[in-house]
């Protein structure tokens, strides 16, 4: 199963709005069975870029006529229902399998058991439950989205040890190291789609393109949010739209003229009901869960932050500390939180830390 898991990780960022499954097909040896451990694998298949073919169907097409008998260890519930292509439970059970080891159930209303019915009913034994954490985990997104129709949200921070993002002359150029700018691009290869605030896209110019080496897979959305439509036509996120799809999130009522110079460039502009001073960042994610992204990485910066700790809407965060001070008059990684008494402060559960270069990695995810 966690070969099953590992091969359904190669579809993060790839396959939105579908979930990243893997699947793998074993047959006991000729000198001892499976039950003891042993078996001979004979398919392998993860769910392929744009969510089609899946997992099962690609395992069962490497393995041929040598799946009857197999055990097949999936790290989502089949599917039983048709869309594009016919139920993954209805090919399993044609394939002649004789057991299915499944690690979490799948919560799509149009599957949510029905996937594990019908193996059953075909005389298949079936076991669920074998990792279901790490699985459940891994397809956190899609199943958020399902859930609360949002994506996982990824918070990075990228700081000095004392908290700061930038000198108090906007100097950010570069507070972490190499190695943490490359762990950066791996990031964004696991997400569908990268996000910052209109700051940091008229302070840095970003591309926001992964780069990481030998990454094949389509590349992310690359989101501003943009209250009042100030990304430039000239900025390089505009002039790169050929290299991945730019998005704007801006509200009702925006500068007509500016959508119009952004959206003869290719960028798409969509709009939110107009929210105030500070837009309504659930509503901007659940418009993104519309369109069917599951995984966003949010890279700043100080003011999206804070609205996404202030909701309690940063699922996941990772955070980059360089070994160096700036002090009080550098620019903060957040805002204004509203705390006044600790009981108020949002909380993270710590779940791990490491060196990368010169810096440190921590991650976190929300308390719930």
């Amino acid at each position: 199963m966690r070969a099953a898991l590992a091969l359904a990780a190669r579809g993060l960022g790839r396959v939105a709005p579908n979930p990243a499954v893997g699947c793998v097909l074993v047959r006991p040896d000729s000198m001892a069975g499976e039950a003891e451990g042993e078996g001979v694998v004979i398919g392998r298949g993860w769910t392929q870029a744009g969510g089609r073919p899946h997992a099962e169907t690609e395992a069962l097409r490497r393995a041929g006529a040598s799946a009857r008998g197999a055990t097949a260890y999936v790290s989502l519930e089949p599917c039983a229902h048709h869309g594009k292509t016919p139920p993954c439970a209805e090919a399993l059970v044609a394939a002649g399998i004789a057991r299915a080891v499944i690690a979490v159930e799948d919560p799509d209303p149009r599957v949510a058991g029905r996937g594990i019915e019908r193996l059953r009913a075909a005389g298949i034994e079936v076991e669920v439950g074998l990792c279901r954490e790490l699985a459940a985990e891994l397809n956190a997104g899609f199943f958020l989205r399902l859930r609360d129709g949002r994506p996982l949200v990824t918070l990075k921070l990228a700081t000095t040890l004392d908290g700061r993002i930038a000198t108090r002359e906007g100097d950010s150029r570069w507070i972490t190291g190499e190695a943490a700018r490359a762990r950066v691009q791996a990031l964004r290869a696991r997400h569908d789609a990268v996000m910052v605030g209109s700051g940091t896209a008229l302070a840095d110019d970003p591309e926001l393109t992964c780069r990481l080496p030998g990454h094949a897979g389509p590349p992310p959305v690359r989101i501003v949010l943009d209250r009042r439509l100030r990304l430039p036509v000239g900025s390089r996120l505009v002039q790169s739209v050929a290299m991945g799809p730019v998005w704007v999130v801006t509200e009702t009522g925006a500068d007509p003229s500016r959508k119009r110079a952004l959206a003869e460039r290719g960028v798409e502009v969509i709009e939110l009901p107009a929210g105030g001073k500070n837009a309504d960042i659930g509503a901007a994610l659940r418009l993104l869960g519309e369109r069917g992204l599951t995984r966003v990485l949010v890279e700043g910066g100080g003011e999206i932050a804070t609205a996404l700790l202030r909701a309690r809407l940063a699922d996941r965060v990772v955070w980059f500390r360089a070994p160096s001070v700036i002090g009080a008059d550098g620019r903060p990684a957040t805002g204004d939180l509203g705390v006044d008494r600790l009981d108020q402060a949002p909380v993270l559960i710590s779940d791990g830390i490491e060196s990368v270069g010169a810096d440190l990695l921590e991650t976190f995810r929300q308390a719930t």
